[in-house]
């Protein structure tokens, strides 16, 4: 085979969006992907293995656990699996039920190895912040149980996105948390998974006031604006803000629902709407989807 059409794991990463550890673990573990060696032992990926890490990630993101690839791939079935996921979710909930900070890290780091983070967004997390929710409405330990979880998956994600941001170079993505809430996990697992994907952040979790936030635009010159909104908005006060702002706004959250009418009526030319993280990384991807190679995950 030509050297051309082999491809270091670094190049294989950048094209199909999927980090080095990932691919690794996939290869290591569960035998998904067969690259060459160099006399050195270097990896070295033909070009099908793009087509194979693609048909990886359609199964995963149609609910598969990675266990199950290998077999789905050989043998193709229209009907989707039923992965590992809501076992995923349990055990974290028990761990949460039990305060163990350990516990939770070990069980998101070992799925953060063989998952990519949409995936883990999708199919683990936003899932189980819906059962925590559930869960949290009549609890006697709910505002305990709340207090623990979000300070640790505040620090978590934290981390990993503080990680990546030391990997990327360019102009940021600004991330504004227009609501007063303490703390709101959407806001982050947007962070994250825009740094998973190549794009650097720079967070404010806290509501910034208009002319701050045009301060702030104009000190960070950001390639786009983040707004995740809460359950009360005020639209002339947005239209004052973002009219002259010429970069891409992404506005939304889970609450978008209660506010769409309102957002569209602004007719700002440059504003797009998301409802989940993973649906404003899509609108952040569309002009140019460039993902580019990690390092070893933050633990």
């Amino acid at each position: 085979m030509r050297s051309e059409d082999l491809l270091p794991i670094g190049e294989l990463a950048r094209r199909t969006g999927v980090n080095p550890v990932t691919l690794r673990a996939w290869e290591r573990r569960y035998g998904l992907l067969k690259p060459q060696r160099t006399a050195k032992g270097h990896r070295l990926y033909p070009l099908d293995q793009i087509d194979r890490v693609e048909a990886i990630l359609g199964w995963l993101q149609r609910g598969a656990s990675v266990g199950q690839v290998r077999e789905l791939l050989d043998k193709p079935s229209s009907t989707p699996p039923q992965g590992d996921w809501q076992a995923r979710q349990f055990q974290l909930i028990e761990a949460i039920a039990n305060l163990s900070q350990r516990a939770l890290d070990q069980q998101l780091n070992q799925a953060m190895a063989l998952y990519p983070a949409v995936t883990l967004c999708e199919q683990l997390l936003l899932p189980l912040l819906d059962l925590l929710d559930l869960r949290w409405r009549n609890y006697f330990n709910a505002q305990l149980e709340q207090a623990f979880f979000h300070s640790w998956l505040r620090s978590k994600l934290g981390a990993r996105v503080y990680h990546d941001n030391q990997l990327l170079q360019g102009p940021a993505v600004l991330l504004v948390e227009d609501s007063d809430r303490a703390f709101s996990p959407g806001l982050w697992l947007c962070a994250w998974l825009f740094t998973s994907n190549g794009f650097p952040v720079e967070v404010l979790e806290n509501p910034v006031a208009g002319p701050h936030l045009q301060r702030a635009v104009s000190t960070l010159s950001p390639r786009a604006v983040l707004l995740h909104l809460g359950p009360r908005i005020d639209g002339k006060a947005l239209q004052r803000t973002l009219h002259n702002l010429p970069m891409t706004i992404l506005a939304g959250g889970p609450t978008l629902l209660l506010h769409e009418a309102q957002l569209r009526a602004l007719e700002l030319p440059n504003l797009a709407l998301f409802d989940t993280p993973q649906a404003a990384l899509r609108l952040l991807q569309a002009p140019d989807r460039q993902p580019v190679e990690m390092n070893a995950p933050c633990t």
